[in-house]
């Protein structure tokens, strides 16, 4: 695949592309031996995403595991844009970062950007963004995230935790900045050209709080990786710590390329879908599988470019070995499409089934998780942990 075809923006990108590519693109360092030894001497075990690269490439991650080590302040940073019911790509960050914080005991600031997702959308209304927000939250609390560790900013209601910090950092940044890193035109509408300053404050905003240096890892899609080169860009000038980052692959839809996206309904498994519901859209799915089961036994398929073993891959099997087998198996022909499918099926509907029980059960506790019910407006006090 040549350069120029990869599209990866914060509104547009592709699953199955050359990653190492990428890495040049947006000029990032890949993972490496080195990180992943310096994080299991802090963690203990490796999760799958980083034994599997499915977290591949950074921005000073080595730096962020070294300050951990130094006992230097540190806190943990991600987000949504809320334009629908979440599904699986979007939770597979969660799932990394929740492990982050549960091995390392770390804060996490999670931006809700219903400000962006009226901003940019075509339809709908302010409110029903909104609402997803909250809807949104109860996901973040069936993964299990700390609640007393989780601190949820609601774009249009936490304004003022992050106004005072975008006030500063809207005017380090040009019209001509935000377009050549945005690809925003003439009639790009002023919200969303303002919006990049609000995602770009969430990540000195631990600072802001607590009144010393704090250094955050943003665990995050290379998508998103323009806002945070401009913070890196102009961290030092407002007296901030850069922002680190690392990166994870996007997870494939169900359907021929791109990654999981609400754009395409029946390729994402939503995590309000129902098991049978789920179940049908994986029988479904496209593979990388010959078209009858005569010829995969005989040229046997190809895992690398199939959104079902990209599912095993990086949420569905925890056990290196046997998803070693199931490639091979794929490969060779062994394996038919319709029995992966069939077993991957399974695994999603029991994710599905207990990941709604805790979701529901999360109904009553939304409150704990917002920002608000925690910190003090900063400006107004010493903002402090009640």
């Amino acid at each position: 695949m040549e350069v120029e075809e990869i599209r990866v923006t914060p509104w547009e990108a592709e699953a199955f592309v050359d990653y190492n590519k990428l890495i040049k693109i947006f000029g990032s360092r890949p993972i490496t031996e080195s990180e992943i030894e310096l994080l299991k001497s802090i963690t203990g075990e490796l999760h799958l995403m980083i034994r599997r690269y499915v977290f591949y490439s950074h921005r000073d991650f080595d730096k962020f595991l070294e300050a951990y080590r130094s006992s230097i302040k540190c806190a943990l940073y991600t987000g949504r844009g809320p334009s629908g019911h979440t599904h699986l790509g979007h939770i597979l960050p969660w799932i990394f970062t929740k492990w982050l914080q549960d091995k390392m005991g770390l804060e996490l600031f999670f931006q809700m950007t219903d400000d962006e997702k009226f901003w940019h959308s075509e339809g709908g209304s302010f409110e029903e963004y909104n609402r997803l927000a909250y809807e949104n939250i109860l996901d973040l609390a069936a993964l299990g995230l700390d609640p007393a560790k989780t601190h949820v900013i609601i774009d249009s209601e936490d304004i003022s935790f992050i106004y005072p910090i975008a006030v500063k950092v809207a005017k380090k940044i040009t019209f001509s900045t935000q377009r050549a890193a945005f690809g925003f035109t003439d009639s790009t509408n002023v919200g969303m050209i303002f919006y990049p300053t609000l995602q770009i404050s969430v990540a000195f905003l631990p600072t802001h709080l607590y009144g010393e240096r704090v250094e955050v890892l943003i665990p995050a899609g290379i998508d998103q990786d323009p806002y945070w080169r401009i913070a890196r860009d102009m961290a030092p000038s407002l007296g901030y710590p850069k922002p680190a980052q690392i990166h994870n692959k996007l997870l494939p839809g169900l359907g021929i390329g791109g990654k999981m996206s609400s754009s395409k309904p029946e390729t994402a498994i939503y995590t309000t879908d129902s098991p049978e519901i789920a179940r049908q859209k994986v029988m479904k799915a496209f593979t990388g599988g010959q078209p009858t089961a005569e010829l995969q036994r005989r040229l046997g398929g190809n895992p690398d470019m199939c959104p079902v073993f990209k599912m095993f891959e990086m949420l569905f099997e925890e056990d290196d070995e046997k998803l070693t087998m199931r490639y091979n198996s794929c490969k060779s022909g062994a394996l038919l499409c319709g029995e992966c499918k069939a077993e991957l099926a399974d695994r999603v509907a029991r994710f599905l089934k207990d990941h709604q029980t805790r979701r529901r059960a999360a109904e009553s506790i939304i409150d704990k998780y917002l920002i608000r019910n925690k910190f003090s407006t900063p400006g107004t006090s010493k903002s402090k942990r009640p």
